[in-house]
């Protein structure tokens, strides 16, 4: 019913979203990796598979044999988010039920989905190496300490909205804002970007997250040859 293409899951911080979106959903799906600048991924492309010519996306076939797909994280999130919407979204999974805390969500996930460009061309995501020694940027500092700020008022407002929803993510519970910024959570780590000790407890409590460690998991099993996103100066996480 459900099949959900990747690219390589050290790298490909869209995917995580993606994907962290189907896990929330609780509905059985398939995932299969395409491997970034390989002829596998041309082929998927030319095939149709990925509409945008980027993953993740999202194919589903219901139950008169009609298949659609659905692509771009944010995208995934909203749809999922549509089908589920019964008790699973009650408990958090996606959007806040609190106008307040929905309407705080929705700004910094489509601000993380259209900008911090530096962070993303700086340092991009990779869960295989580290990099004690690096130094960023002025403008990778400037988008860390918005984000840094997001995350302190999403904290600061929002992470016990009642009993419900209480818990240790920006809204309490696991929800669409941590999805989205669940890749930044990985670089933060990966390269040792200076954030508060209010971020820096998110940060550990979303790498724990079961969800986190199988993908990590996967992405450190992989043994698919890449070279556009790395950096020197690694050592193996």
């Amino acid at each position: 019913m459900y099949t959900l293409i990747i690219g390589n899951r050290t790298y490909s911080s869209w995917s995580l979203r993606g994907w962290l979106a189907c896990k929330a959903s609780g509905l059985e799906f398939e995932t299969v990796v395409l491997p970034m600048d390989t002829p596998e991924w041309d082929a998927g492309s030319s095939k149709g598979e990925l509409p945008s010519s980027k993953v993740p996306t999202l194919w589903h076939t219901d139950a008169t044999g009609q298949r659609m797909a659905i692509w771009d994280s944010l995208a995934i999130i909203d749809w999922l988010a549509d089908k589920v919407r019964t008790a699973r979204i009650s408990r958090g999974h996606y959007w806040p039920q609190d106008w307040a805390a929905r309407a705080l969500a929705r700004s910094i996930s489509a601000e993380m989905h259209a900008g911090f460009t530096a962070l993303r061309q700086g340092c991009p995501m990779n869960l295989k190496f580290n990099f004690p020694d690096f130094a960023p940027s002025p403008e990778v500092l400037a988008d860390v300490a918005r984000i840094d700020a997001l995350w302190n008022e999403a904290r600061g407002k929002f992470h016990s909205i009642d009993e419900a929803h209480e818990g240790p993510f920006l809204f309490g519970t696991f929800s669409a804002a941590d999805m989205m910024f669940a890749p930044v959570v990985t670089r933060i780590a990966t390269y040792g970007l200076p954030v508060s000790d209010v971020s820096a407890a998110y940060v550990a409590e979303v790498l724990a997250h079961p969800w986190m460690q199988e993908w990590t998991a996967a992405a450190k099993a992989e043994t698919f040859p890449f070279a556009r996103y790395l950096i020197p100066g690694g050592v193996p996480a």
